[in-house]
């Protein structure tokens, strides 16, 4: 057996691996094959785009969106409970926590809206089982391999689309939300990403160059594979060439926080502004599970996840395109009425929702939280979730919601998306 290695095949295997990191495992997905012509197309102003924000670890609703005139409230967090003084307030019972300045900029301006009371029937207070329920609109007992969003994928993967109908950006695995039947949705850590990954990019366009014009020599296999491999490369360089130049202009110092959220907000906007064709993007933000010592803790999420919204609604309004992007923030579940003895709240049931960016029409929706009616120490929930996911798809994406959130569920009422 001959065990010697032709520099041929160790080029051949090293872009194999590169472009299968690049690209993901198996054939070229629809995505990277088309984005390089893709990108710099004009987008149609009537291109809605859905921005998906999970609060990850259970958002305690009721010190998010604050009953401050409830004495309820106070009495049943001595320690926890946003005095009347420093919440920005939304009307004489109602308020924003202090931290939330720039989404109280937004509410004034009619562009983020609140729903309250948000969550399912016999609630489940695991974070995976809950966030499951959220991803996928199904009970374990009878819950599929897809998400909502990976049914809406899977539904439109044979649409004329020239990219990717979903992205995620962050470090974790790609949300269960966005698993779908034949269809590969990118999960990117960064913009770099897009780019390049897992070898350096002069190692690869030279590599490539040396490999694509070689003389096909060997078995047909080999030859196949080598055909294969110098497509994706030639596909992903072009790509990579394009968007260097699609986001080559600077960000304005200062446009956006330097946090992680912010970072990753910032790079959605560049891409929707470079034209890219993406109609759901999907971030996280983590921390929410403050069982204790949740004062300082929250404050600084809340602050962080405000300031990048902001900044994010800001950036595309300059640019004459916010109407057309909304984004949507959500948590697995909220938490519990009453504080613990560890100065935190534990795991609870409904929360509020938000929607954010054009013009909406309303500050809130649905029945504010009532703290003399719990459900067991929780607040009672009066919207379900696939309502909500409802009105993404029906209202604002104009997509018919039945066969993504198996089962008819009415939009809610009282939103003017324009």
């Amino acid at each position: 057996m001959n065990h010697t290695i032709s520099r041929r095949r160790f080029n051949l295997s090293s872009l194999q691996r590169a472009t299968a990191v690049l690209i993901g495992a198996g054939a070229p997905c629809h995505w990277m094959q088309t984005l390089a012509a893709s990108v710099s197309e004009q987008r149609a102003k009537d291109d809605r785009i859905l921005v998906v924000i999970q609060l990850t670890g259970g958002n305690d609703g009721l010190n998010t969106i604050i009953p401050f005139a409830d004495e309820r409230y106070q009495k049943a967090r001595p320690k926890l409970a946003i005095s009347a003084s420093d919440v920005l307030s939304i009307d004489s019972q109602m308020g924003l926590h202090p931290s939330m300045r720039g989404i109280a900029s937004l509410l004034g301006e009619s562009k983020f809206c609140i729903v309250n009371g948000v969550g399912y029937s016999n609630p489940n207070r695991s974070h995976f089982e809950s966030m499951d329920i959220w991803h996928s609109c199904q009970r374990k007992v009878s819950r599929s391999k897809e998400g909502w969003l990976g049914r809406l994928f899977s539904l439109h993967s044979d649409s004329a689309r020239t990219d990717s109908f979903g992205l995620h950006l962050g470090t974790e695995q790609l949300p269960f939300a966005m698993a779908g039947r034949g269809v590969q949705t990118p999960s990117l850590a960064t913009v770099e990403q897009l780019r390049w990954k897992g070898i350096s990019k002069s190692r690869l366009e030279g590599e490539g160059a040396a490999t694509m014009s070689k003389p096909r020599k060997g078995n047909d296999t080999e030859s196949s594979l080598l055909d294969f491999v110098s497509a994706s490369t030639s596909t992903a360089m072009e790509a990579s060439k394009q968007l260097d130049k699609a986001l080559a202009t600077p960000d304005q110092p200062g446009d956006f926080p330097n946090s992680p959220l912010g970072e990753k907000l910032k790079v959605i906007s560049r891409l929707i502004l470079a034209g890219l064709k993406t109609q759901v993007y999907y971030v996280s933000l983590d921390g929410f599970d403050t069982h204790a010592n949740q004062l300082a803790a929250h404050a600084s999420l809340l602050r962080q996840w405000s300031e990048a919204l902001t900044a994010f609604h800001k950036r595309l309004a300059d640019a004459g395109c916010n109407d057309r992007v909304l984004a949507f923030t959500f948590s697995e579940f909220g938490r519990r009425v009453a504080e613990n003895a560890s100065q935190g709240t534990d795991h609870g049931a409904a929360a509020p929702t938000f929607l954010s960016g054009p013009n909406l029409g309303v500050s809130m929706l649905g029945e504010r939280p009532n703290l003399s009616d719990l459900d067991d120490g929780d607040i009672k929930f009066h919207t379900d979730f696939r309502r909500v996911y409802a009105t993404l798809l029906e209202d604002w994406l104009g997509i018919p919601s039945k066969n993504i959130l198996l089962g008819d569920h009415h939009t809610l009422v009282g939103l003017k998306f324009s």
